[in-house]
């Protein structure tokens, strides 16, 4: 069985998580899913060969609005729009505030998108020692906005 991930939605088509194929199948199986997008012409079994399932049966997510989102580099660069924290260019890396060289940890409100040319220059200094202040405030994004990278089309 291959390791493709699949998409669950809700059953009112908001993005839950990603499954295993294989878990997929069971949820269609059970017949608490149905498939919502597939790969075409590929079959398993009666099924289409599904990227994309939804629950029939609506699933409370509470749990998910109250829990803050975990920091990724992704997730850091779409929160500060692709846009570097020092100059307000295209970002294309992420920069510890308190550099990690000094315990600098990667968190939410240790790290700013930055491009690479700030990135090398700043160095293990922090904003203040390099001489240049940050354009943005690291803060703790909605959970929408840190998921944004996964929900984006691939």
């Amino acid at each position: 069985m291959s390791t493709r991930s699949v998409q669950v939605l809700n059953a009112g088509y908001e993005p839950l998580h990603h499954v295993s194929l294989q878990h997929a199948i069971t949820m269609l199986a059970r017949g608490v899913a149905i498939v919502e997008e597939f790969v075409e012409g590929a079959t398993f079994g009666p099924h289409p060969l599904p990227t994309k399932v939804r629950l029939l049966r609506y699933v409370a997510m509470g749990w998910l609005q109250r829990r803050a989102a975990a920091c990724t580099k992704a997730g850091v660069r779409a929160r500060d729009r692709h846009r570097c924290a020092y100059c307000g260019g295209r970002a294309d890396t992420v920069d510890h505030v308190v550099p990690a060289s000094r315990g600098g940890a990667l968190t939410w409100l240790n790290t700013v998108a930055a491009c690479r040319a700030c990135n090398n220059a700043k160095a293990d200094r922090t904003p203040a020692e390099w001489g240049r202040p940050l354009l943005v405030t690291p803060h703790v994004p909605e959970r929408v906005v840190a998921l944004r990278p996964a929900l984006a089309p691939a």
